[in-house]
């Protein structure tokens, strides 16, 4: 399995103290901060809502993982990730979410990314942790793996 890396996960795109006033807006903000930090092309965040209308990137224990549709992956300049915590909730479909993990992939990583996040969120510890996450190392902490070997 693909382990998150830092490469992946630019500390711009680490954005804690958001505020959305429904699921559409908090996907625009996710896509604003992947288009921010060079990952993808603007037109991207028009297929993340595609994406929302067609099913629910909703995952549970209060995190959502928005992501492109298939004719977005031309969009794509990279693959990224972005972390918005929205403190108020939003409401997602009735459930209420406090995170968003956007997802950016050219190819098929974006399956692999999914399977990594899917194992920090079966862990209600860690995801936990992430739903309170207010630093940026907090988040790096939680989705990038520390080096085996540290040479400090």
């Amino acid at each position: 399995m693909a382990e998150l890396t830092g490469d992946l996960l630019d500390r711009r795109a680490i954005r804690l103290a958001e505020e959305a006033a429904d699921r559409d807006e908090a996907i625009r903000r996710c896509g604003e901060a992947l288009v921010d930090t060079g990952a993808v092309h603007p037109g991207y965040v028009e297929t993340m809502l595609a994406r929302e209308r067609s099913v629910s990137t909703y995952v549970g224990e209060g995190v959502a993982i928005p992501h492109g549709t298939l004719a977005g992956k031309d969009l794509v300049h990279r693959d990224a990730l972005a972390v918005l915590r929205f403190p108020a909730g939003v409401d997602w479909g009735g459930q209420p979410v406090t995170v968003c993990v956007a997802i950016a992939a050219r190819g098929d990583g974006h399956v692999e990314l999914l399977a990594s996040l899917a194992e920090i969120l079966l862990d209600a510890d860690r995801a936990r942790a992430l739903r309170e996450a207010t630093e940026p190392e907090d988040v790096l902490a939680l989705l990038v793996p520390a080096p085996e070997d540290s040479n400090r």
